[in-house]
């Protein structure tokens, strides 16, 4: 979709400002905010996916206002009212005043360390063979979906080429709705920076994406 967190080559916003040797957290409440995104995802009640849907559906004033953890802690607030976990009316309260969905598991504190190891891979195996090789000249589709995906939009409707084909993974674009996670190959595709940005752009600038397969087009 194309919400507030999809900025790449908007204007007015400033420029991107590193802090050397920056800290994990800022505030000690952001610890907490990391731990109980976390914890709360490991409910295996919605996906990566859907979470990140989450916040890119915050109104542009409040994602736009809010800090990084602010951002999570927001989104998660959606995903727990959505699969039943809290009401608006206990958010508000906060405190608890009826028995809610049951979570098919609950991350322990002696699971952590080892949870955090494994990760969650999203690489899926896929019936065929890629569309693409390297060395292809390729452009993306020119879409705007109201729904989830991973396709930024200064990227769209560009010509590029194929750079390394990754191997398949979970199609987000699908998986944050509940489409099942329909893995697909994805490419590395490599554009110039005129491409990208237009004319009086630094020629020798070029800009990668990962992309899915069904993003591309041959040329």
């Amino acid at each position: 979709m194309n919400g507030p967190h999809d900025l790449g080559g908007a204007h007015g916003l400033g420029p991107v400002a590193p802090e050397k040797d920056e800290p994990y957290f800022h505030a000690e409440w952001e610890k907490r905010a990391l731990g109980v995104t976390l914890s709360c995802g490991a409910f295996g009640a919605w996906t990566i996916d859907e979470s990140r849907h989450a916040r890119e559906n915050l109104a542009p004033a409040t994602y736009l206002s809010a800090s990084y953890y602010e951002i999570w802690t927001r989104a998660l607030e959606t995903l727990l009212k959505r699969h039943g976990f809290v009401t608006q009316a206990e958010l508000d309260g906060g405190h608890r005043l009826e028995q809610g969905a049951a979570p098919k598991r609950v991350l322990k504190a002696d699971m952590v360390a080892g949870v955090l190891a494994k990760g969650g891979p999203c690489d899926r195996p896929v019936e065929g063979r890629p569309r693409f090789a390297a060395g292809d000249r390729v452009r993306t589709k020119n879409f705007n979906p109201e729904t989830h995906t991973r396709l930024p939009r200064y990227a769209r409707a560009k010509l590029g080429r194929v750079e390394a084909v990754q191997g398949s993974f979970v199609f987000p674009d699908d998986n944050a709705h509940g489409r099942g996670e329909n893995p697909q190959w994805v490419y590395t595709v490599v554009f110039d920076g005129p491409e990208i940005w237009g004319e009086g752009a630094d020629p020798t600038l070029t800009v990668s994406i990962d992309a899915w397969e069904s993003y591309l087009e041959h040329v």
